[in-house]
C-alpha cells in the first residue's frame, strides 16, 4: 500500500507547480539545508491536508462561498510571496515591517514553507476526491488508508528533496546574475499561479476574473 501511494505521488509531482519552483530557488540561492526546511514545511501541511481530507473538511471548504474565501487567502499569499521574490532579486524592500518575508533563516523558511503551501486550501478538496474514489473502487479499510497516504506524503518529501538537492548542486555553476533571474521567474511564477487560483473556473461556478 505504501508503495501504491508513493507511485500515486510520484506521479502528481511531476505536475510542477510554485512550490516547486520555491524549493529550487531556495536551495539555488541559500543552500541544500535551507531548500530541506521548505520541503519539510510542504510534506507537513500536506500531511495535514490529507489527513483533514478523510476525515470529511473537503466537503465543507467545497461549498460556494467558503471556496471563494480560499480562493481569495490563496491568491493573496502568492502574489504577496511573488512580489517579495521579485524584488529580493534587486536587493529591494518590500513590506519589510513584515519578519517572516524580509529575514532569511531556518524558521522564516519554515514557516514560509507552511504559508506557501497552506495557500491553496483547494489541495483539501482534490485529497478528498482521491480517496473517496480509492475507498469506494477498492475497498480499502483504515490501515490501507493511512499507508496509502504515507506513500502519497512519501512522494512529496522524495522528489522536492532532489530538487533541492538538484538546485544546491547547480549553484555551484550559475553566475550571479543567473541565480536573480531565477528569482524573478519564481516570483512571476508564484503571482501567476495565484491569479489562476483565483480566476479558476469550476463545474457549477462563475469565474472571479
Amino acid at each position: 500500500m505504501i508503495l501504491k501511494g508513493l507511485r500515486f505521488g510520484m506521479l502528481l509531482q511531476l505536475a510542477i507547480g510554485p512550490i516547486c519552483f520555491m524549493v529550487f530557488n531556495t536551495s539555488t540561492t541559500y543552500g541544500f539545508v535551507w531548500g530541506l526546511h521548505l520541503v519539510l514545511a510542504i510534506a507537513l501541511v500536506d500531511t495535514i491536508y490529507i489527513a483533514l481530507s478523510c476525515i470529511g473538511i473537503a466537503s465543507i471548504i467545497n461549498r460556494g462561498k467558503i471556496k471563494m474565501a480560499v480562493k481569495l487567502i490563496g491568491c493573496f499569499v502568492l502574489v504577496l510571496f511573488g512580489a517579495n521574490t521579485i524584488s529580493g532579486a534587486f536587493d529591494l524592500s518590500f513590506l519589510p515591517h513584515i519578519a517572516v518575508l524580509s529575514n532569511i533563516s531556518e524558521k522564516n523558511l519554515f514557516v514560509q514553507g507552511l504559508l506557501l503551501t497552506a495557500s491553496n486550501p483547494l489541495t483539501i478538496i482534490f485529497w478528498g476526491g482521491v480517496f473517496s474514489t480509492q475507498i469506494i473502487e477498492n475497498a480499502w479499510n483504515k490501515k490501507q488508508l493511512f499507508l496509502f497516504a504515507v506513500g502519497c506524503v512519501m512522494a512529496t518529501i522524495i522528489f522536492l528533496t532532489a530538487v533541492a538537492i538538484l538546485g544546491s548542486i547547480l549553484s555551484s555553476f550559475l553566475p550571479q546574475v543567473m541565480v536573480k533571474f531565477l528569482n524573478v521567474a519564481v516570483g512571476v511564477v508564484l503571482i501567476f499561479f495565484g491569479i489562476r487560483l483565483l480566476c479558476k473556473k469550476d463545474k457549477g461556478e462563475t469565474t472571479a476574473c
